[in-house]
């Protein structure tokens, strides 16, 4: 019986010796002091194009009835508009709008967005912060979460509020303005 014991004690030395070697608690992550949050508030101009011979957001997906939908439910748009710091587009450009906006709403005009705002001028040059949720299209003025971030804006949280500057009912081309608040 002890010499059962004796080896049932081995083996299980054994197998528990390399858990210990790769996991050494002396060696486990310590937590880290929280820096100091950062809030920057952020203005722009977003330029969604649908029309002409240069879009920068094009229809990827719909439904089967989706163009008999007052909404047009189900269209999936991929876009790759500019930002820029004026309603102008030929004002100076301030980064890219890169994501997908769907139409979600059966009865009212709201799109869900996925969307990340890729920044290429100034001090956030290479930064990005993410939208993902609700746009209530044809709200005066709409609330949007920013759920992300890269670079500067690492850890980012924060909210969008939307405001349509111009729109072509005939082309569905649109200007709209952002002021984003964003917490990193």
């Amino acid at each position: 019986m002890a010499k059962i014991f004796l080896v049932f004690f081995i083996i299980s030395l054994v197998i528990a010796m390399p858990w210990t070697q790769a996991f050494p608690l002396d060696n486990w992550p310590q937590g880290r002091k929280a820096q100091k949050k950062t809030i920057t508030n952020l203005q722009f101009f977003f330029h969604d194009t649908v029309s002409g011979k240069n879009p920068s957001a094009i229809k990827v997906a719909q439904s089967t009835d989706t163009e008999k939908s007052p909404t047009l439910f189900g269209a999936i748009m991929m876009a790759d508009d500019p930002l820029t710091q004026g309603p102008d587009p030929n004002s100076r450009l301030l980064g890219r709008a890169q994501g997908l906006y769907a139409s979600a709403g059966q009865s009212e005009l709201c799109l869900i967005m996925a969307m990340n705002f890729a920044f290429t001028d100034g001090i956030y040059n290479g930064s990005s912060i993410t939208v993902l949720g609700k746009n209530s299209a044809m709200s005066p003025v709409r609330e949007m979460p920013i759920v992300a971030g890269t670079g500067l804006f690492r850890l980012a949280r924060g909210y969008a509020i939307a405001k349509t500057h111009w729109f072509d009912i005939t082309t569905g081309d649109a200007i709209v303005g952002y002021n984003v608040t964003v917490v990193h």
